[in-house]
């Protein structure tokens, strides 16, 4: 399923409120640094101050909209997931570990063969 997101209907308003939203949280990100010598709270105060105004700036826009419509479409989603049962998950993990095992030990022989025929192609090693 190859679903492409068209936003349409974005006008001249929403693209000024999606600039001004996003200088909002650029504004609170640099108030972070210019409060440097203010204590750690009021700094991150600032931060969350500017990701809440760009929030309210860029909620009723089209952009807030299909942010929403996202979210809403991600939960749905979310809850046709079904989670593998704990005897189906230590099976899984065991096949795994089996594996790596398996691999383990195949790479190690070959690591073994491929020295020795090595020593003996050029002549070193007794």
């Amino acid at each position: 399923m190859n679903d492409e997101l068209k936003v349409q209907g974005v006008g001249t308003p929403d693209k000024i409120k999606l600039t001004v939203a996003a200088l909002l949280v650029i504004g609170g990100v640099v108030a972070f640094y210019v409060l440097a010598d203010q204590p750690t709270w009021l700094r991150w105060l600032a931060v969350a101050g500017g990701v809440v105004l760009g929030v309210v700036v860029l909620a009723p826009s089209q952009y807030g909209r299909l942010f929403r419509q996202f979210v809403i479409d991600a939960r749905v989603e979310l809850r046709k997931i079904v989670w593998p049962t704990r005897k189906e998950t230590g099976m899984t993990t065991l096949a795994v570990f089996l594996f790596v095992a398996v691999a383990g030990v195949f790479f190690y022989l070959v690591d073994l063969v491929l020295a020795w025929a090595t020593r003996h192609l050029t002549g070193q090693g007794g």
